[in-house]
Formats: structure tokens, sequence, C-alpha cells
């Protein structure tokens, strides 16, 4: 099938599991237009069907529980139990068994395609992506817990944290709720607040693209003489079961973070069909625009290999991985990326006209 016959589709078995919210579908569609990075951002439903015939001259390899839909920009600082800033890989909505090149291709071909924000070139991202990854699983993983030793992945995350003020203005100029949201909803909300009443007002926010069109509820309120806030996201099936045909299958989201070597979120929990997280300066995904104009980006890329490490050495076995890649050709990744970025390329062309 096309583009344009995959997102009607993709659309309606989504439909099938959860509410979709018209006006934000039609802003997805918007946004998918702009520009090849935020398409392939919107449509990972795409990638999992075309990726595997796509990339099989390449090798697959063995499988992982895969972070899926990896991109440049699914990453995020949070603090952990010992209020410790952490980096790492920020959203599992789409987590699934796939072979361990599904996220290391993904990765790099959104490195290639994030041209306006990225000044690296193509091979050099896939090279640092590639090293990252290797030295993460030869080391046996390790998380990005930034506040014991100063390297440039901590200046990058901290940039944002400079003006707070920002964060939570735009929180505010969210417009309220008409009704309160429904029970669950609200129940999965304050099971992560402080003890004691907090008052909490609610906003409907639209955030991300590839669970645009979800229904995505904030919660903010004052506790202790300071504004706190949560989110409720509406949980969903991975778009690989999609691509498979299927109409039903299991969610990994839980699994995949708890099995990950990962200075866990504290406040992240799955409260029945609702992802639920603190928001916060220091508790939100990063843009690429969000970092400072001086920065490492060989470095971010490198850090990005190694946190998918990280993810991928919950389920997979690190001796299985380091002997498929010794015996991949030379630049494999460079050319894997190529062959999807230039599938992404045709296909936005394509729903663009």
């Amino acid at each position: 099938m096309n583009i344009r016959q995959a997102s009607s589709q993709y659309e309606s078995w989504m439909s099938a599991q959860v509410r979709l919210l018209p006006a934000d579908l039609r802003l997805k569609h918007e946004r998918m237009r702009q520009g090849p990075f935020p398409f392939l951002r919107a449509t990972y439903y795409r990638w999992a069907q075309v990726w595997p015939e796509a990339c099989a001259r390449f090798g697959l390899g063995p499988p992982v529980l895969s972070v899926g839909d990896l991109h440049v920009e699914n990453f995020g600082t949070w603090r952990d139990a010992e209020g410790r800033l952490v980096w790492g890989v920020n959203d599992f909505d789409e987590a699934y068994p796939l072979p361990y090149t599904n996220d290391l291709v993904r990765l790099a071909a959104s490195a290639f395609l994030a041209v306006e924000e990225l000044d690296v070139s193509p091979k050099h991202a896939a090279g640092e992506i590639l090293r990252g990854y290797g030295e993460g699983l030869k080391a046996g993983g390790r998380p990005f817990v930034l506040a014991d030793r100063s390297n440039p992945l901590r200046d990058m995350a901290r940039h944002r944290l400079n003006e707070p003020e920002k964060f939570w203005n735009k929180l505010r100029e969210l417009v309220p709720l008409k009704k309160q949201p429904r029970a669950e909803v609200i129940e999965a909300i304050c099971a992560t607040l402080p003890a004691g009443r907090i008052p909490l007002r609610f906003a409907h926010r639209i955030a991300g693209l590839g669970s645009l069109g979800r229904e995505r509820y904030t919660g903010t309120g004052v506790s202790q003489g300071a504004q706190i806030a949560r989110e409720a996201k509406a949980g969903a099936l991975s778009a690989c079961l999609f691509a498979e045909g299927k109409a039903g299958g299991a969610v990994y989201a839980e699994e995949i973070v708890r099995q990950a070597v990962r200075a866990q979120d504290p406040f992240w929990k799955v409260r029945g069909s609702w992802i639920v997280r603190r928001l916060s300066p220091d508790c939100f995904r990063l843009e690429l625009a969000h970092l400072p104009r001086e920065r490492d980006e060989l470095y971010l890329l490198y850090c990005m290999g190694w946190e998918t490490a990280n993810i991928h050495l919950g389920s997979g076995a690190p001796g299985a991985i380091l002997r498929d890649l010794r015996g991949k050709g030379r630049h494999w990744l460079f050319k894997a990326a190529s062959v999807m970025r230039e599938q992404v390329l045709r296909d936005w062309r394509e729903f663009s006209t």
C-alpha cells in the first residue's frame, strides 16, 4: 500500500483501540507536511511496514525488546529516586520485540533527516551512534546520571533549566477543560501526587507527533508553595502489530523500562490504559532546538547510541549482538539508514502533494 492508504488504515486500526481527536489528527497531518523529520516522527506505522524488507540485505540481526520509534528527539531528562538528573530515552509507546538493528537504523536515519538542527555529516553521525552502541554493549551499559561528574551531555541537558518560568508559563497558557476528564484519568494522575488534597487544573495538551491524535491531559496545581504538573496520555498497542496485520497483542512499555539499564523515573507509571509522568523543566522531552547553540553534536549522538545499548541489554544477549555487528559490512549503518532516509523522503513527497 502507499503512504496515504497506510495512514488511513492505521488511523482506523488505532480508533478501534483508543479515542482519537479529529482536530488533533488534522494538526498531525499538517505537521507531517512541514518536513521529512516531523514526517518520520509521526509515521512509525509506515516505518514498521517497510523497514524489514528495505533493510533485509544488511542483515536484521538478533531480536531484542526495542524502542521501535527511536529518533534523535526521543530523549529527555527526569529525576530518579535520589533526586539526581538523568538523561535517556523518553518514550516507549512503540516498544516491541524487533531485531536490534531497527533502533539503530531509525536513530541514524532521523539524524540524517534532522538537517535543520544537526550540523554533522551522515557518515560521522552513523559512526558515532554505532561506536556508542558497541562500547555500551561491551561495558554492560551505564545509565546517564548527570549528577556525578561534569561532561558535555550534562551541560547540554541543563541548558533548558536556566529559565524554568518559560516552562510553567506554557502550561498556564493551556485552556482549562470545560468539564473534568474521566474519573480514570483523574485517578491515574492523583495516584502520583504528594499526600494531601491538591486541587488540580486540567487541560488538554498537544505534544509529540507519533501519539498526536490521542487523548493527553495535564493536571497542574500547587504543592508546598510551588507548582507541580502531571500528564496522563492514552496508551495504545505498538504500530508493529498494525504492520503485522494483527488486531491485538501485548503492550511492552512497562517491561522494556523495567528491564533496561536505567536510573528509573519514580513518577513514570502505567495506570490502567494511561501512561502517567511528572512534568517539570527538568522532566521533559528534549527537542534539539532546546539545546545550546554551542554543543558537541557527535558526542550527543555517541550518547544516544550508548543509551540504545542500555535499553537493549535488558532483553538481548550482548555477545550475540556484538558477533552480528562484527559480521556486517563496512558502513552498514550509514548505508541502511540512507536507504530508509530515501524511503521516508519518497513517502513524505507523496503525502504532501
